[in-house]
């Protein structure tokens, strides 16, 4: 079949359409009264490479004194079946009468003539076919359709200068968005901008909805500036959100320009290769990029890919028609161009299919020669593309699932916190309902809560309130250091007291726990600091022990050993945590919570304690009392003392790396050490506690505090407290160079090897004495309701062993005795123990043996 210049071509479920009107082979038996519009169904072949025709159909009209045209084709969606089918309008004209009919073309190749109707004018100007079938045009700067449902032509109220896109959106129906003359309102309810765009272009974008008749808000699509550019406009994408329209579209403009919007803003821009661009239509290929291609009045096409940014991909020339569909059968889209060859009339002689990727078949290219593994090559390709992008989605499924996994425990942990500042400042806390959060309840919600609940609340509100005597606040660098001053009401395990910070505003998008690192720091008259770090490494255990409650980190003290100790000392916890990230919210309000545990005098076991929480007041922290210094630590020099408050000095340690050395020189004394610190550092003692001096020395190594304890003229202990380890190699690289070259600097572990002796002394006894009297004790035995002896109830005499054994009756009754301890001894060693009672044994001894194990690691 030969093609002439009314042929359309179309493209519909991977096959393209080719319609052309011809007159009969036999125009003698007709007498040239009759033309036929044909239809040939044609397929791509991929053994031969070339389309082949699968079938035709005929449509024949009466032509007498009339010319007969064909307009334009679409595939459209027919409103009785709800079926997409091609579609056609003719034009006939007769003198001055011009009459439109609309045909469908069915899968028989049958067509179906759905309406006509008749004007006194030519259609021209901007005529689209959308849904019903319908037919949409522009006349006289007037928009018109008509649909098969009414077959009357209808008018709409607006007056308009062009026409860039017909579609549908999501619960409008079939919009049509034009330009027209900018209508300035006296008062309307408008953004600003909009109407300064329509005052200086004089022109504006509008939408109107067809079914609906009535107009929407064009600033959702594009901006008013753009009406004088924009020529034409393809809407990718329609969803509403909050009862808002959000659009993503793509518009070509008289300056060769494609351009991206997105919710009536522009994303991109790409320059386009040819001049006067007059349509664009998308494509999805097999590796889901998104295509444009844009046509152009030339005849010349090319594509537009948008990955980061908009770019044009490929181009070619003298194009005849680019179609869009899957023509080879692979489950995505592929781009089909047809190119204009005079030398070849034949359908589809000169064309192109590719994907701008793996597929690429071109006409006159010889495939005879080729391998037939190739194409099997290419098409084993696609399918492992398609699996690993099948597999791809499966992993982005479980990324979803995963984040909202995460985000419904982020609410979790938001509404404990939530609670546990309630029952600290003993409000009553009201759960949020299981199904609102999404959550499955494992129990019966009962109104009144667990006994267990209420008694911990009662726990809390009994805290005396005195316990804590003061609450303070400091700036160091970086770092924000809140302390609480304890009082001695009643006796607490140090290793088990740690501060949080709550921040008392309500933000549902951040935790209000703010994260920190406790520490106890514990100042005796000499001034001698222990600083316990709640993150410090855990030593290598020598054997496997039972560790209590994840504490097996902390240092334990020692009652007997400091016993008088704790008397002269004056306890502090404090809270070191990062500042800036409290500085971005201006002002913060943090809740102080002190957790400790509450143990007996009389047992020393973690098991019959119990925990405790006190909220110790709050903190105000803000950037402007920042900036004044309020909270910045304060040392200076008063003659030669250094007038830091203890307060101060609490948060230096608090912040700083804490180092001991054990320097020995056996040829010479270490006085060099003394004039090293108060001359070369420029030391000064703090006015309180003499032993330990602030280094005045300008640069790094200011603020640095140091410990010189002498034990004889050649052997002592320097104990460094610095902000990092920087600090502390100048430190020690300026102290080497004044100590003879004999000395021997050893790093401790912690504290002094003689105190530390005397502790692991003093834990071995408390480790053999708790193994002692777990296993036999008389009260062990009592505890498993075990009686040995005496069974009989009779009273056996302390007679002494000699008077016993002079007479008979004495000799039996000795003689019963030794039995009655043999039993008891036999029952003592076969004798069973509970669960419960083996536990509680176990972690008394697992307790006893971590302390010992911990001082034998700083020993080493």
């Amino acid at each position: 079949m030969l093609l002439g210049e009314q042929d359309q071509f179309l493209s519909y479920n991977g096959e393209v359409l080719v319609f052309q009107l011809s007159k009969p082979k036999h125009v003698e038996e007709v007498d040239d009264k009759t033309m036929n519009l044909c239809v040939r169904r044609m397929s791509f072949n991929r053994d031969t490479k070339l389309f082949v025709q699968k079938s035709s159909g005929v449509f024949s009209m009466r032509a007498s004194h009339s010319k007969i045209e064909m307009i334009c084709c679409s595939c459209t969606t027919d409103s009785r079946t709800g079926i997409i089918l091609p579609c056609i309008l003719m034009k006939k004209k007769k003198w001055n009468n011009v009459k439109y009919f609309l045909l469908l073309l069915h899968s028989s190749n049958q067509f179906e003539q759905s309406f006509y109707f008749k004007l006194d004018y030519e259609l021209k100007e901007d005529i689209r076919l959308f849904a019903g079938p319908s037919v949409l045009w522009r006349h006289a700067n007037k928009l018109f359709y008509i649909s098969s449902n009414t077959c009357v032509v209808q008018s709409a109220p607006v007056h308009l200068s062009s026409v860039v896109w017909t579609g549908e959106i999501v619960d409008e129906g079939t919009v049509v968005l034009g330009i027209r003359t900018a209508c300035l309102p006296e008062s309307e309810d408008v953004d600003e901008f909009s109407v300064s765009d329509r005052a200086i272009w004089g022109s504006e974008f509008f939408g109107y909805a067809v079914q609906t008749q009535k107009m929407l808000t064009a600033t959702c699509f594009l901006p008013h500036a753009y009406s004088r550019v924009v020529s034409s406009v393809y809407i990718c994408k329609t969803e509403r959100l909050k009862k808002q329209l959000r659009i993503s579209l793509v518009a070509i403009t008289h300056k060769n320009q494609l351009i991206w919007f997105q919710n009536g803003l522009p994303k991109g821009v790409c320059e386009l290769p040819y001049e006067k661009p007059c349509s664009v239509k998308p494509a999805v290929t097999s590796s889901n990029d998104l295509l444009f291609i844009v046509s152009f009045a030339s005849g010349n096409s090319c594509v537009v890919q948008r990955r980061d940014s908009l770019q044009v991909a490929s181009k070619w020339q003298k194009v005849k028609c680019v179609l869009v569909d899957d023509f080879i059968g692979s489950g995505s889209e592929q781009l089909l161009l047809l190119f204009k060859d005079d030398s070849n009339t034949d359908v589809l002689s000169t064309f192109k299919i590719t994907d701008l990727g793996e597929v690429n078949y071109a006409s006159g290219v010889s495939y005879k020669h080729d391998v037939p593994a190739t194409e099997g090559l290419q098409e084993n390709g696609l399918l492992t593309v398609r699996a690993l992008e099948t597999r791809l989605q499966a992993g982005w499924t479980s990324v979803r699932e995963l984040q909202q996994h995460l985000g419904l425990k982020k609410r979790v942990i938001l509404e404990s916190c939530r609670a546990l500042i309630d029952l600290v400042e003993e409000r009553t806390h009201i759960l949020p309902n299981a199904k609102e959060e999404g959550l499955v309840s494992l129990w019966d919600d009962v109104e009144n809560p667990p006994h267990s609940l209420s008694k911990e609340t009662s726990l809390a509100s009994k805290v005396p309130e005195h316990f804590t005597e003061k609450l303070w606040q400091r700036v160091v660098g970086d770092s924000l250091v809140v302390g609480v001053k304890l009082t001695e009401s009643f006796y607490l395990s140090l290793s088990d007291v740690s501060l949080s910070l709550v921040m008392d505003q309500d933000f549902s998008s951040i935790s209000p726990v703010i994260k920190c690192q406790s520490k106890i720091i514990r100042l005796n008259k000499a001034f001698s600091a222990l600083a316990v770090s709640s993150s410090q490494i855990e030593p290598p255990p020598k054997k496997i022990r039972l560790d209590l409650h994840s504490k097996s980190d902390l240092k334990k003290e020692f009652p007997k050993r400091s016993s008088r100790f704790q008397l002269d000392a004056a306890k502090t916890v404090v809270a070191v945590t990062n500042l800036s990230p409290l500085l971005a919210f201006h002002r913060v309000c943090c809740v102080v919570l002190l957790h400790a545990r509450k143990q007996n005098h009389q047992n020393e076991s973690l098991q019959e304690s119990k925990k405790i929480t006190v909220c110790c007041g709050k903190i105000l922290l803000s950037l402007e009392d920042i900036s004044n210094g309020r909270y910045s630590v304060k040392m200076l020099r008063d003659e030669s003392y250094c007038t830091g408050s203890m307060e101060d000095i609490l948060a230096v340690l608090a912040v700083s790396v804490r180092l001991s050395f054990q320097i020995v020189s056996s040829d010479c004394t270490l006085t060099p050490v003394n004039s090293w610190l108060l001359g070369e550092m420029q030391c000064t003692p703090f006015k309180e506690c003499r032993d330990n001096i602030f280094c005045h020395k300008a640069g790094n190594v200011y603020g640095t505090i140091f410990n010189w304890t002498l034990k004889n003229p050649f052997e002592g202990v320097l104990t460094i407290f610095c902000r990092n380890l920087t600090v502390l190699f100048q430190c020690l690289h300026s102290l080497t160079r004044v100590l003879p070259p004999s000395c021997d600097v050893k790093l401790l572990r912690s504290g002094s090897k003689g105190v530390l002796t005397e502790q692991l002394a003093l834990a071995l006894e408390k480790e053999m004495l708790t193994l002692k009297n777990s296993l036999f004790l008389k009260e062990t035995k009592a505890e498993n309701s075990l009686t040995w002896g005496n069974e009989s109830g009779k009273k056996i005499s302390n007679a002494p062993l000699a008077s016993l054994l002079d007479t008979e009756e004495g000799v039996q009754q000795f003689r019963k005795k030794f039995q009655n301890e043999r039993e008891e001894s036999v029952q003592s060693m076969n004798q069973t123990m509970n669960g419960a009672l083996y536990q509680k044994i176990a972690l008394k001894v697992a307790e006893a043996q971590l302390s010992s194990d911990m001082i034998v690691w700083r020993l080493s």
